[in-house]
């Protein structure tokens, strides 16, 4: 833009008006990579003289549009690889606009007058400048161009930015009373309702980049439908760079003109936009006649006083901002307020359905009676640990086991006993896995707003897919099936003194058994009282040790159990952390970076944001 308002053809073309002084260039805009804090100063009019005085302080508004600008940035970007494009379409415009204005005049303030077809506002344009400049007329449509009116010099690159050649620039006459107009830029409007498409798109394009909007109206067609729904309603949120005139109140006879300004205002007010009554920040309403100068006077003051403070730029980008807030809230902040973390209780059941995916419950039950069973070999008694041996040899124990099974609860328990196929376990497994990343990621996104809901599912479901696989080898790295074939159970230290009381009960037996014998073939003296004690003792003595060992050895089998059940529930819940949980945790972060960040645009608190 600047390259064009450095060209001569494109200086003020005053057209009727002759020229007073020759029109400076207007300096080069800054570098475009100084961030917000260069926008924020051009736009609250510091550095305008091109760096020659010191900057004044940011003024507290600027400030905050400084922060909330740059919070937006931070919302589009952590954004883009979760929402689509058009979504954040609108965000990108108001940062692309907010860039745009700075390096150009903060001296001016840009002002659009905008109407419907025959409301005066060529008329008004005409009387705020002091001479014909807007052609008026009963032809409609009669402007047919934006045409813009200068209070001053350098605002070539605004007028650049609206697209307004250099014939349709003019100047207003020099009087005293336009003195107090300096650095206004106003801008004439073709009609918002004109037939011709070019001119509607004309004042769209318009309205979306001045700094302030006057409105007019009159009293036939104040409450027209396309201007209070296309415009007005929903521009609510810029009140305080709007202007709101009645005019023809001339043709309106006694108190009317006050009647149809009382309507004009209730129906501002059902559109949303604040009214600046009492000294209450809003918009300003008032009536006029442009024909016959009436309230015109107040116009050029009130326009005067929003000239010299020089805000109305910061005020249209802040309304800006807010608009993008209010539209993005639902891709931000859900209904109900959500954790935007997983709970304890949601962990708990994902890493116990991973654990039983596994199988970590059955393969703790499996070495608990596996220590126990090695315990009853080494401690039972030799005649029971040889008819166990016949019994094995006789049958194989899974038909033995199904028959006792069988005999006990009928031929069903004997069907549900038989295990199943390894293509059916795998499917079960990889049922209860993808069930289980599906409950996982519905805890974390509930309350979520629906981009991230799904952001978090889909996650979820990326990190589940080479989840059954990486259980698979947990399972065969630390269940029973790992274990090498005759591994047995580590053995407590008092087992030896077992299998030795256990041996001794043996040996009373065996001796006892002996000097019985010796007595019958009549090889020693008949006394039978002391073998037959000694053979009761060993009978019922490696009895006794048995049940003695296997009261011992549940609580060591328990905790052996426990401890392979405990293994394998850990390796099962760190494969569902790195490759679930984690990556979810990781999403639900970036929201709550980005619903911090929006809060920040929306000038929300955390907690209601």
């Amino acid at each position: 833009m600047s390259a064009l308002a450095d060209r001569t053809d494109d200086r003020w073309d005053d057209g009727l008006i002759a020229r007073s002084r020759p029109v400076p260039d207007e300096p080069d805009g800054e570098d475009g990579d100084e961030g917000d804090d260069a926008l924020v100063r051009a736009l609250s009019g510091a550095g305008s003289d091109g760096g020659r005085t010191p900057p004044p302080p940011l003024s507290p508004e600027a400030q905050a549009l400084r922060s909330r600008l740059e919070a937006l940035r931070q919302l589009v970007a952590l954004s883009r690889t979760r929402l689509d494009g058009q979504t954040l379409a609108e965000a990108g415009r108001v940062l692309d606009e907010a860039a745009a204005r700075r390096g150009l005049s903060a001296q001016h303030t840009v002002v659009a007058i905008a109407g419907a077809t025959g409301s005066g506002k060529s008329t008004l344009f005409n009387a705020l400048a002091g001479v014909q400049i807007s052609e008026t007329g009963l032809r409609r449509p009669t402007t047919a161009a934006p045409i813009a009116c200068s209070w001053s010099d350098g605002a070539a690159g605004l007028l650049d930015r609206l697209e307004i050649p250099g014939r349709l620039r003019r100047r207003p006459r020099e009087t005293p009373e336009a003195e107090a107009l300096r650095g206004l830029v106003l801008v004439d409007l073709p009609d918002l309702d004109s037939a011709l498409g070019v001119h509607r798109d004309h004042v769209d394009r318009v309205l979306a980049l001045v700094d302030a909007v006057v409105w007019v109206v009159d009293p036939e067609k104040y409450a027209d439908a396309v201007l209070h729904e296309r415009y007005l309603r929903p521009l609510a949120g810029h009140a305080e760079v709007t202007f709101v005139v009645l005019n023809q109140v001339d043709r309106l006879p006694g108190e009317a003109a006050d009647l149809v300004l009382d309507d004009l205002r209730r129906l501002l007010d059902e559109d949303g936009i604040a009214l600046g009554e009492h000294d209450e920040p809003g918009a300003t309403v008032l009536g006029l006649s442009a024909l016959t100068g009436e309230g015109v006077g107040e116009l050029r003051e009130l326009l005067g006083q929003f000239t010299q403070e020089r805000g109305a730029a910061t005020r249209r980008i802040s309304a800006d901002v807010d608009r993008a807030a209010g539209r993005m809230r639902p891709l931000y902040v859900a209904a109900g307020h959500p954790g935007a973390e997983i709970s304890e209780q949601a962990r708990a059941e994902f890493e116990d359905r991973l654990a039983e995916a596994v199988g970590a419950s059955a393969a703790g039950l499996a070495a608990e009676r596996a220590w126990r069973r090695n315990a009853g070999k080494a401690c039972g008694t030799p005649w029971l640990r040889l008819w166990r041996w016949y019994e094995n040899r006789r049958s194989p124990r899974t038909l033995s086991g199904l028959a006792a099974l069988a005999a006990i609860g009928g031929r069903g328990a004997a069907q549900a006993a038989e295990p199943q196929s390894p293509a059916e376990a795998e499917v079960t497994a990889r049922q209860r896995v993808e069930q289980a990343v599906r409950a996982v990621a519905d805890a974390a996104a509930t309350g979520l707003p629906d981009p991230w809901a799904q952001a978090v599912r889909e996650t979820a479901v990326r990190g589940g897919e080479q989840l059954p696989e990486m259980l698979d080898e947990v399972a065969l790295t630390l269940g029973p099936a790992a274990a090498p074939p005759g591994t047995k159970p580590p053995r407590p230290a008092w087992w030896p003194a077992a299998v030795l009381a256990q041996a001794a009960m043996t040996l009373l037996q065996i001796y006892g058994g002996l000097w019985l014998v010796g007595q019958i073939v009549g090889v020693l003296p008949p006394h039978l009282l002391p073998p037959v004690l000694l053979m009761a003792s060993g009978i019922v003595g490696g009895p006794l040790v048995e049940w003695a060992c296997s009261l011992a050895a549940r609580g060591p089998a328990r905790r052996y159990g426990q401890d392979a059940e405990r293994r394998l529930r850990q390796a099962a819940a760190g494969c569902g952390r790195a490759r679930v949980l984690e990556p979810v945790a990781a999403e639900l972060l970036r929201y709550r970076e980005v619903r911090e960040q929006y809060a920040a645009v929306a000038r929300l608190s955390t907690s209601r944001a």
